[in-house]
């Protein structure tokens, strides 16, 4: 079959490799319908590396038809069902699965790189687990993960449960936005207009302030209702945290935010000398990239310090972006003083399934769903949607490859 498969830093390309089979009688097989490039997966691009090996198959975000069912999955799958994949894998029985923390699944957590869940095309931390980016995908605790889906409708009224709208939708709800609060969304990626969007369209928040440096991002936060700052517009150095916290207080009573979403992660812009170390470390051998990663702190910190510099005295900050520093910085005395509140983590995907499953399911589409992607394309190009992705080229948004 056909695979989008990494091959070093900045270096993906599809190749044959071989048919997924049942190895375990939990397992399904799965044709691939439709597949995305999420934002996390530039971080296996450049930063992650290290836990990397050349011909390992990305894509966490894809849904498609079951092809085959192991015995002990055949209870929750037919074959010809229509399924989307929830990009982690849990159990759905376990000490953490039966209490709805499905990202820390007990059954395939990786006890020895001290991590949780396994994860679908994310690296040795997670799993090892080929991903969703190809013609088949062999999909571990099938008797519980996949979601069936109507046989009709588009692909992308329901390939975005895999990841990117519960995650938002995590995020959102982790936010603790008070009744008639405002929310502040850091980072209008497909994550953040997905949370603008369930904020705003489910009722989490009065106000949405978006903000964000690209204009197409910020102009599509607007028409969907949510106010923007645009960070190149901010007084002085604009993706200074301080002086973007200062432009949020400004709009909010001089208070700041009482919820702060950072839906950006370790990619932040802002810090050239935190972007060239991190770069680096990303093409370091593993031997040597492996320790930096684990044991230094490789990320770009804007997002996050904006966050807490913004949001106001006794607010919420829910972090939905990645990060992966282990000694990074952090202003304690700072979050100590103001009594901030913080949650974050990988989505628990199917803790919120069925209630975002009646959402996408409504007519008309409330979330916008069919219209998120800016570039469908099939498998083939990849590779060079990664590139104009992880550049923000061509108003690129989100992508939606076809196998």
């Amino acid at each position: 079959m056909r695979a989008l498969t990494w091959q070093g830093p900045s270096d993906v390309s599809v190749e044959d490799v071989p048919d997924p089979v049942i190895q375990q009688p939990t397992d399904a097989i799965v044709r691939v319908t439709s597949t995305a490039i999420c934002g996390s997966d530039l971080h296996l691009y450049s930063v992650l590396g290290a836990f990397l090996h050349p011909g390992d198959v990305l894509g966490h975000e894809f849904m498609g038809i079951v092809e085959e069912v192991g015995p002990e999955a055949a209870g929750h799958l037919s074959v010809g069902d229509r399924v989307v994949v929830p990009f982690n894998i849990s159990c759905g029985h376990c000490w953490m699965c039966s209490r709805g923390f499905f990202a820390q699944c007990e059954t395939t957590q990786n006890t020895k790189q001290g991590k949780g869940a396994s994860l679908f095309g994310y690296t040795d931390l997670y799993g090892a687990v080929p991903g969703g980016q190809a013609e088949y995908v062999r999909v571990p605790q099938a008797q519980f993960g996949p979601v069936k889906v109507p046989q009709e409708g588009a692909d992308e009224r329901f390939l975005y449960l895999s990841d990117i709208l519960p995650t938002a939708w995590q995020a959102v709800k982790w936010s603790h936005v008070p009744e008639g609060g405002t929310l502040a969304v850091l980072g209008l990626g497909p994550v953040g207009q997905l949370s603008v969007r369930t904020a705003l369209k489910l009722g989490e928040a009065q106000r949405v302030i978006g903000v964000d440096l690209v204009p197409e991002r910020l102009e599509a936060a607007r028409a969907w209702g949510a106010e923007v700052l645009d960070l190149r517009e901010v007084k002085g150095k604009g993706r200074d945290p301080e002086k973007v916290a200062e432009a949020l207080r400004d709009m909010t009573d001089g208070r700041g935010p009482d919820s702060v979403l950072d839906a950006v992660g370790m990619e932040a812009h802002g810090n050239p000398i935190a972007e060239t170390v991190i770069n680096a470390v990303g093409k370091l051998p593993s031997a040597v990239g492996k320790p930096a990663v684990e044991n230094a702190g490789i990320d770009r910190l804007a997002a996050l310090h904006t966050a807490i510099e913004a949001v106001r005295r006794g607010g919420t900050i829910s972090v939905s972006g990645v990060y992966g520093g282990m000694v990074d910085p952090m202003p304690m005395m700072t979050m100590f003083d103001k009594g901030i509140t913080m949650r974050m983590g990988q989505c628990h995907v199917k803790q919120w399934t069925q209630e975002l499953f009646d959402v996408v399911s409504q007519s008309p589409d409330v979330l916008g769903l069919e219209d998120l992607a800016t570039h469908r394309v099939s498998l083939e190009e990849a590779p060079k949607m990664y590139e104009v992705f992880q550049k923000k080229q061509d108003n690129c948004l989100k992508v939606v490859l076809k196998p």
